[in-house]
């Protein structure tokens, strides 16, 4: 890799690099050591192409989510299966992932303005904008740097554009599902909104399993499957469709609470 060499966004592959590196050092203990992140399928990772692979995932912080995630794809491809275990994975790290980020979360402090340069695809909220309603065209600059990526790499989203449960997925990764023809790889998480801060920059709570579930590539016809389609295989493939939503009995509830406590003294005793 040449010194100055860069990637099709500008940004120079060895300074993105070092910021992996050193990001990847600092947050390794979030995951392994003040929580756990229990990691499911993460074999089926190892197994994809080097480009044309789009994530699709539920979110619950702005960034501790994407990081779990360069964590697990980089502990796959050296050869770790559902697990984070020695951060020397973080070395020599894939440097095509990408992830897309709101315009003015990436924009929101100097921190943030910095984990950009890892690898953000900066776009532009349609429908929110400084914490008020909008409403707004997308720019087809967006879906265009998405594609730019999509050739180059991996690239992670949000599809329902906000950590709030539950929410509608929004239309416009289905278009860029039906455009580019990606595979399509779900991710299910959970136990972040209890670990975080909303930022996902301060931890929270000790103690919290964090669950990481990577399902097999989607099955998409992308020819015929319309937008209203392959929105409803996203809603189930990400567990975020309504029928998901149901009331946890109290049993179960203190089970998930005996279960956390127990972690916390074996987290004491290592």
């Amino acid at each position: 890799m040449g010194l100055f060499k860069k990637n099709p966004f500008g940004h120079i592959l060895f300074i993105k690099k070092w910021l992996i590196r050193v990001f990847g050092l600092m947050t390794h203990r979030r995951y392994r050591g003040f929580n756990e992140l229990n990691i499911e399928g993460s074999e089926i990772i190892k197994n994809l192409p080097d480009r044309g692979v789009l994530f699709v995932s539920n979110h619950q912080t702005y960034f501790a989510d994407v990081v779990a995630m360069f964590h697990v794809f980089n502990a796959s491809l050296s050869g770790r299966v559902d697990s984070i275990k020695n951060v020397g994975y973080i070395w020599q790290p894939k440097m095509n992932i990408y992830y897309v980020a709101a315009k003015e979360t990436m924009k929101a402090g100097l921190l943030a303005r910095v984990l950009a340069y890892a690898g953000a695809i900066k776009v532009e909220r349609t429908w929110r904008s400084k914490g008020k309603e909008v409403k707004r065209k997308v720019n087809p600059d967006d879906s265009k740097n998405v594609g730019v990526a999509l050739d180059d790499g991996w690239v992670i989203t949000f599809p329902q554009g906000t950590t709030t449960p539950f929410k509608p997925i929004r239309k416009g990764t289905a278009h860029i599902i039906q455009q580019y023809k990606p595979i399509v790889v779900p991710i299910v998480i959970d136990g972040f909104r209890r670990s975080f801060d909303k930022k996902g920059l301060r931890i929270k709570k000790r103690g919290i399993l964090q669950s990481f579930q990577v399902k097999e590539p989607l099955e998409i016809d992308y020819d015929n499957d319309s937008i209203e389609d392959i929105v409803g295989k996203l809603e189930y493939a990400i567990e975020q469709h309504s029928s998901f939503l149901k009331v946890i009995p109290a049993e179960e509830l203190e089970e998930i609470e005996h279960l956390n406590e127990k972690r916390r003294y074996s987290y004491k005793e290592e």
